[in-house]
C-alpha cells in the first residue's frame, strides 16, 4: 500500500490537473454520490491535499470529496477525449476545462462538508499529517509522550496512524535507523535528547521521501551503493530491503525481522538494544 509521501505526490498531480479549475462534468459510480453529480457543475476545485493515506479534494462550496485508495485504488489523469485504456472499474471522474481526474477500483469514497470532516470515522482516529499540516518536531515529541503511546514499542507505534498520519513500513525502518533506535525501544525508555532526535527523524525522513519520490537514503551513501552495483530498489533506502548488505554507517550486515507481522530492516550494531 502506498504511504503518505506517495499519496501526497498523487494529490499534487491531481491539483495540477484540475486544481483552480471549474468542474464541467462529474460522474460517480455509487448511487448516493451519483445523485449529487450535477451539483458540482460550475464549482471550482480549490485544493487537493491529504490526511495520512486519504485523499481530500476540496471545492469552493466547502464540500470535500474523501477517498482512500486502500490496496487497489488508483487515480489516472487524462484529457476528456482520451480516457485511459484499462480494465479497472471507474468509481469517480471529475472533468474541468477538458482535463479529467479519474479514480479506479477504490471503494472508500464519500462526500463531506469541510466543517464536519473531522467527524469522518477514519480521519477522526488519525494524528496530524506531516505533509499537509504544519507539524514541528516538538509537536511529535509531545505526542510520543501521550499516555496511549509512551509505553508502546516503536516497531508497533510507528505504524499507528494515531501517532502521526501517513507512516508505513519502509518509513518505519528508515526512521528507526536514522534515529539509531531498536524496534523494541519505547518512548518512555528514551532520554529527552533521543526523543527529540526521533521526532525530528519522523518528520525529516517522511518529508524527504515526499520530495524525492521515495528516496530516503543520503547522497553519499547512494553514490557508494550505486558504485557497488545496487539496484534502485536497494540504493534508495538506508536499510529497508537491504538485508544481507553492509550498513552504510558501520559496515555491519543489515538484518530483516518480522515486527508486527510486517518486515522490518535494521543494523544490529547501529541500533543495538
Amino acid at each position: 500500500m502506498p504511504e503518505g509521501p506517495e499519496i501526497r505526490r498523487a494529490a499534487d498531480r491531481i491539483e495540477q490537473q484540475i486544481g483552480g479549475r471549474v468542474i464541467d462534468a462529474a460522474w460517480f459510480a455509487f448511487p448516493e454520490l451519483a445523485e449529487q453529480a450535477s451539483s458540482f457543475i460550475g464549482v471550482r476545485v480549490v485544493r487537493v491535499d491529504t490526511w495520512g493515506k486519504a485523499m481530500l479534494i476540496r471545492f469552493a462550496d466547502q464540500r470535500v470529496l474523501y477517498s482512500h485508495n486502500q490496496l487497489y485504488g488508483v487515480w489516472k489523469l487524462h484529457s476528456e477525449d482520451k480516457p485511459p485504456n484499462t480494465k479497472r472499474t471507474l468509481r469517480v471522474r471529475l472533468t474541468a476545462e477538458g482535463r479529467c481526474a479519474s479514480l479506479y477500483s477504490a471503494s472508500d469514497i464519500s462526500l463531506w462538508h469541510a466543517d464536519n470532516l473531522t467527524e469522518h470515522p477514519f480521519l477522526a482516529r488519525l494524528g496530524p499529517d506531516l505533509l499537509s499540516q504544519k507539524v514541528a518536531p516538538a509537536d511529535v515529541q509531545q505526542r510520543l509522550n501521550l499516555q496511549q503511546f509512551h509505553k508502546r514499542s516503536l516497531g508497533a507505534l510507528l505504524l499507528d496512524q494515531g501517532l502521526v498520519a501517513g507512516l508505513g513500513n519502509y518509513l518505519r525502518s528508515e526512521i528507526l535507523f536514522f534515529s539509531q533506535l531498536p524496534p523494541n525501544a519505547r518512548p518512555v525508555d528514551l532520554t529527552p535528547e533521543q526523543q527529540k532526535t526521533l521526532a525530528a527523524c519522523i518528520i525529516d525522513v517522511t518529508r524527504q521521501a515526499y520530495q524525492t519520490a521515495g528516496v530516503t537514503n543520503q547522497e553519499a551513501w547512494i553514490a557508494q551503493a550505486k558504485a557497488a552495483g545496487e539496484s534502485r530498489r536497494q540504493w534508495r533506502f538506508a536499510v529497508f530491503d537491504r538485508a544481507g548488505l553492509e550498513c552504510h554507517r558501520c559496515g555491519a550486515v543489515i538484518e530483516r525481522k518480522m515486527v508486527g507481522s510486517r518486515r522490518l530492516y535494521l543494523c544490529p550494531r547501529c541500533q543495538a538494544a
